[in-house]
């Protein structure tokens, strides 16, 4: 049977590497499941697979279309499944790698479909979560649906944007439409969650920022500053820098909080990744974690 191997887990955790080095050893490709990564001029901030790491393991979903694609989870199930396809045209196993934990499960598990929403009251929530912050959509929600609104990740302004736009446009909650039924998939799924101590997870996200600054991540911000209004740009490491370009905050002031919401995002990601009961997790800096990652190819586990 072909095996797919996911490989999950926090920002800057590591996954990339592991992932691109488990791929190596098992003469394979990577799939990427992360939402941003697949924008061409998205690079620095977005932590992509490095030349060199493309040039020596095949990438799917990098670099595959401009920021002013709109791209959903159901978008993604679909593209990713043709991307296993061919893998597995010629290789027993391929690698799934990324932190968008939505993409994940739609992946695995499947996604139900939703009817379409209504881009003028997509524009116009998104105008005002810009000018009034995440507290008014978290009000507005719990006031519109508030069934949603208790059971969701209520910290994640681009889910609330979500849900509110989705019940506006439809008169309808998201829930309605969930069936909660997984798609059988031709594939064994083992899905492996990397994770850090805490401190050294945030040391490492702190770095990182400061990496992807001397990198160049101010002037790659403000290349796409024209298109700050696109959802795809929404994204940290991206929205700090526009605000210090509107002259709202310091460049010191917007690192910090670059640092600061990277830690946040981390936060959320491990509390959606630990709900999943069939994720075995390892630690990111263990000697042998590759080998070990490896060796539940040959495990008899049920995905």
């Amino acid at each position: 049977m072909k095996q797919l191997i996911v490989i999950q887990g926090p920002t800057a955790v590591g996954k990339t590497a592991i992932a691109v080095e488990v791929a190596s050893r098992l003469g394979t490709s990577v799939v990427s499941a992360d939402s941003r990564q697949c924008y061409i001029e998205m690079s620095i901030g977005t932590a992509k697979p490095t030349v060199e790491e493309q040039r020596g393991v095949q990438h799917y979903f990098i670099d595959e279309f401009p920021i002013s694609t709109a791209l959903t989870a159901a978008d993604y199930e679909r593209l990713a499944l043709q991307y296993l396809a061919e893998i597995f045209s010629t290789h027993d196993t391929a690698v799934v790698c990324g932190g968008t934990g939505l993409y994940v499960k739609a992946l695995c598990e499947g996604i139900d479909p939703m009817p379409p929403v209504d881009e003028t009251i997509n524009k116009e929530i998104n105008d005002r979560y810009e000018a009034e912050g995440i507290g008014w959509l978290q009000d507005m929600l719990s006031k519109e649906d508030p069934v949603y609104y208790k059971e969701m990740e209520s910290a994640n302004p681009a889910r609330l944007i979500r849900a509110l736009v989705f019940i506006r446009s439809t008169g309808k909650s998201i829930a309605a439409f969930r069936t909660n039924t997984k798609k059988e998939r031709p594939f064994r799924i083992i899905k492996v969650g990397l994770e850090l101590p805490r401190q050294q997870l945030y040391d490492r996200i702190n770095q990182r920022v400061a990496i992807m600054m001397a990198n160049g991540l101010e002037q790659e911000a403000r290349s796409l500053y024209p298109h700050r209004h696109l959802k795809n740009l929404q994204t940290v490491g991206y929205a700090e820098l526009f605000e210090y370009f509107d002259g709202k905050c310091s460049l010191s002031y917007a690192v910090d909080k670059i640092k600061q919401n990277s830690r946040n995002y981390a936060k959320r990601q491990l509390t959606w990744f630990k709900r999943d009961e069939a994720t075995i997790w390892l630690a990111a800096d263990g000697k042998d974690v590759v080998l070990d990652i490896i060796q539940l190819l040959n495990n008899d586990i049920t995905s």
